[in-house]
């Protein structure tokens, strides 16, 4: 037998403002029936189609003191990549690293920090990857 992952949990100072803001960047929503409220200490969000992975965001006492072991890749589920970095630049991420480009025209990703310095990074859209094999063929 093998496992599968339920969900991503992310620590947090404040979960509701977190997974509120990321509730934006990745079009969720909060678990049908049970809404994230202020002051929660746990608040989860969900993929409306089912499709995607569930994330929590539990309050811890600490604050983030170094790099994330583990971050989040994001593909844009329609937009090309640079649409979606901008986007998600409007909503308040900062960019850590721009790896645009390094294999190429086309290639690369963004790393940004969420409002908790939390890192993830935005990739090329499906899209994006299909055209890039048919140039290569």
């Amino acid at each position: 037998m093998a496992s599968f992952v339920s969900h991503v949990t992310v620590d947090s100072s404040d979960p509701y403002a977190l997974s509120e803001w990321w509730k934006q960047v990745l079009g969720y929503q909060d678990v049908p029936g049970d809404p994230n409220l202020p002051g929660h200490e746990e608040c989860m969000i969900v993929d409306p189609d089912g499709k995607g992975v569930d994330v929590l965001f539990i309050e811890v006492p600490e604050a983030k003191t170094v790099k994330n072991r583990v971050h989040l890749d994001l593909r844009p589920r329609a937009d090309l990549r640079d649409v979606e970095i901008e986007r998600v630049k409007g909503l308040g991420a900062t960019v850590v690293n721009d790896h645009r480009g390094i294999y190429g025209p086309g290639s690369g990703w963004v790393t940004f920090a969420d409002p908790e310095g939390n890192e993830f990074c935005v990739l090329r859209s499906r899209a994006e990857l299909a055209a890039a094999e048919e140039a290569a063929e």
